[in-house]
């Protein structure tokens, strides 16, 4: 056998599962992406009858804080000369350095989200090059890491999809609106 052909038949050997190296690379964020955790059927207070609703919760930030606190201070003769150094303590606490927030943001209702719509959703998503998969019509992890993509430049990190964002999107015609 010709030095050559063993690469070459490896190569024609492993075409098959090398296809997702090409153009359509994996989508190694889908595969951090958080179920839906925080699509919620409570509405925040004073929200309208019959309307969706996500939750973002952005944990707070706390760190351990180190302090030296002055127990008697130094000694000092007039003339510069150090009697007794000064003594210090170090107390060592908790700190919160930004609060808890959570941000309620209206979604389609889950009746409304058809395969269909995703479809959809995943075409107006490809076309920005946020999703890379199959048009599949499913709310796969692959769907929500390119919703969390769309959104977050707009300050919502979420893989939930906001309504701000589906009319953006222009899908609002699809999704329509819910019967009165």
């Amino acid at each position: 056998m010709p030095r050559t052909a063993l690469p070459l038949a490896l190569m024609l050997g492993l075409a098959p599962w090398l296809g997702g190296c090409g153009p359509t690379r994996p989508d190694v964020a889908a595969l951090n992406e958080p179920d839906l955790a925080y699509l919620t059927a409570v509405a925040p207070p004073g929200a309208s009858e019959g309307t969706c609703w996500g939750k973002q919760a952005v944990p707070a930030i706390i760190e351990t804080v180190t302090d030296q606190v002055l127990v008697q201070p130094a000694e000092v003769m007039a003339d510069g000369r150090v009697l007794q150094p000064a003594i210090y303590r170090t107390e060592t606490r908790q700190a919160i350095v930004r609060e808890r927030r959570e941000t309620w943001f209206e979604t389609p209702c889950p009746d409304r989200m058809t395969p269909e719509v995703i479809a959809s959703l995943q075409r107006a998503l490809t076309a920005r090059a946020l999703y890379r998969g199959a048009i599949s019509g499913a709310m796969d992890a692959r769907t929500r890491a390119a919703i969390r993509r769309y959104q977050q430049p707009q300050g919502l990190d979420s893989g939930i999809l906001s309504l701000a964002a589906a009319r953006q999107l222009g899908l609002i015609e699809v999704i329509g609106t819910p019967p009165a």
